[in-house]
């Protein structure tokens, strides 16, 4: 069987229950990785129906194809991969990889395996955006050993970018390893890439972003004037991540600098210094920087009024929200979705639901929504005001494809009233469209199979999430881990200590 082949290697073992559940392919990675050298012996090679590789494909058929193939895989029991994927029929291209990867993000060992096995195609060359799709899911579980072990392999073929250094970058920067993530950008230079103003940016915004905006601050007043000179881009970077800190301090300094240095906030500067007051719930401040963008003749974006409309919403000033809403329609821009969003989350917050309700109509009629955002504003304020009931139907009755997101409110909802056999019915409705579950809905789900001291399912789910590759949080694995021993099951307590502590440790590189 092989998932239970590629797993053995890395001391995993796959439990009946978990083949059922796994959302999308499997197979082996690099050549050059002796590891998986031994696991590439599998047999789905020919059984596609596409026999050539196919380069010219719609991005419809792209789409479908990638969710065909996850819908197919989620049905895997015993069965052998290639017997699943006879009931494919697909053209195998670049593309469908890397809808396919970016599919299983949040399962890299997953990931890894649909890689080598496409690679192993006869005539298929995986793009740069493919190996670059790997290496986010990669990153995620933290093996930056395979990664640049991938890099290498880029090299070779001609197919490295500027962008996969700023991927893995972030990767790290998201894994607190803020000095290996400024290494990642300074190595391109190794790799025979020239840094430009444009990178030193994207390096500031890299950190700013995964919440070390403070070293972006060090790195920005080491390096100005000295290896780059900063642009009004540069400057709008550190004021959106001190307005991510809400240290409104900071964002004036970074402002005051901006100014002295001669650039003027343009309309994006001004939309992240009202977001940032909005979010600091100072409205007086946000509304003083709108009216002197005006005076200004700088027109807001409507990310601006986005923002007002949230902010003001959530704070229950719902006249002042559908003020800036009836602005907004005059502002010369076409109305879209985020505004309307907006709209329909002030409403929910002062609790007028048919409001909200008859917004989402008026979306519908002008032919720009409701998306899955919509829903799940809704559905968050249902499941806030305890209307559990209503907020199942509006689920059921959802005019668009659910997101993670939509499936995570819904499974946490049902957790938390104690309808495990409601959660799980979701969680299989979820699999059966080959949606792969994050961190979160695993979390939300063990968590309340051990509240209700169902403790083998709750070992299959967690097995099941380590088997894909993804780190449980610890208050999670504290809880599971606290309740086994609880029931005296200290054994089972050491086997997931050992799988766990084999996950956090294994390099998937030899």
């Amino acid at each position: 069987m092989v998932f239970s082949r590629l797993f053995r290697l890395t001391g995993v073992n796959l439990s009946r229950r978990v083949y059922s559940r796994i959302s999308c392919s499997s197979s082996p990675s690099l050549e050059s990785i002796p590891w998986i050298h031994k696991a590439s012996n599998f047999t789905l090679y020919g059984t596609f129906h596409a026999s050539s590789v196919e380069t010219q494909v719609s991005a419809n058929d792209v789409s479908q194809d990638a969710e065909r193939i996850c819908k197919i895989l989620s049905k895997f029991t015993d069965s052998k991969v290639e017997t699943l994927l006879n009931e494919a029929s697909v053209k195998l291209s670049p593309a469908l990889i890397e809808e396919v990867l970016k599919k299983l993000s949040n399962a890299g060992v997953l990931a890894l395996s649909v890689f080598k096995w496409a690679e192993n195609r006869k005539g298929f060359k995986h793009t740069t955006s493919n190996y670059n799709a790997l290496i986010e899911s990669l990153g995620k579980i933290k093996q930056f050993k395979l990664i640049w072990s991938l890099v290498d392999d880029m090299k070779q073929k001609k197919l490295l970018s500027k962008d996969t250094f700023a991927l893995i970058s972030r990767r790290y920067a998201r894994a607190r390893k803020v000095k290996e993530a400024i290494g990642a950008f300074h190595k391109m230079e190794e790799f025979g890439f020239k840094m430009e103003s444009s990178d030193f940016n994207r390096m500031l915004d890299t950190l700013s972003k995964s919440r070390n905006v403070g070293d972006a601050q060090k790195v920005f007043d080491k390096m100005k004037k000295k290896r780059f000179e900063p642009d009004i881009k540069s400057y709008t970077i550190l004021l959106e991540g001190w307005g991510q800190e809400l240290n409104l301090l900071r964002v004036d300094e970074v402002y005051r600098e901006m100014k002295d240095e001669g650039f003027e906030p343009d309309v994006v500067a001004y939309g992240i210094i009202i977001n940032a007051h909005c979010k600091a719930k100072k409205y007086e401040e946000a509304i003083r920087f709108f009216n002197e963008m005006e005076q200004r003749n700088c027109k807001p974006s409507p990310h601006i009024f986005c923002s007002l409309i949230n902010g003001l919403g959530s704070e229950k000033k719902l006249n002042d929200a559908l003020e800036f809403f009836e602005r907004s329609k005059s502002s010369g821009f076409p109305l879209e979705a985020p505004t309307y969003n907006a709209l329909i989350g002030a409403y929910c917050w002062s609790q007028r639901m048919e409001d909200a309700f008859k917004t989402v109509d008026e979306m519908r009629l002008k032919g720009i929504g409701p998306n899955a955002r919509t829903y799940d504003i809704i559905l968050h304020h249902l499941i806030r005001m305890q209307r559990t009931k209503e907020a199942y139907e509006v689920y059921q009755t959802m005019s668009c494809e659910p997101t993670v997101s939509t499936y995570e409110i819904m499974v946490r909802m049902f957790c938390n009233k104690e309808r495990l056999d409601m959660a799980v019915k979701i969680w299989d409705e979820m699999k059966g469209k080959g949606v792969l579950p994050g961190m979160h809905m695993f979390s939300s789900l063990i968590t309340a199979l051990c509240h209700e001291n169902k403790l083998d399912e709750a070992c299959e789910y967690f097995n099941e999430m380590l088997d894909v590759g993804i780190r449980p949080p610890g208050h999670m694995f504290s809880r599971l881990k606290q309740t086994l021993l609880d029931e005296g099951r200290k054994d089972k307590v050491t086997d997931l200590v050992v799988k766990m502590d084999r996950l956090r440790k294994t390099q998937l590189v030899g």
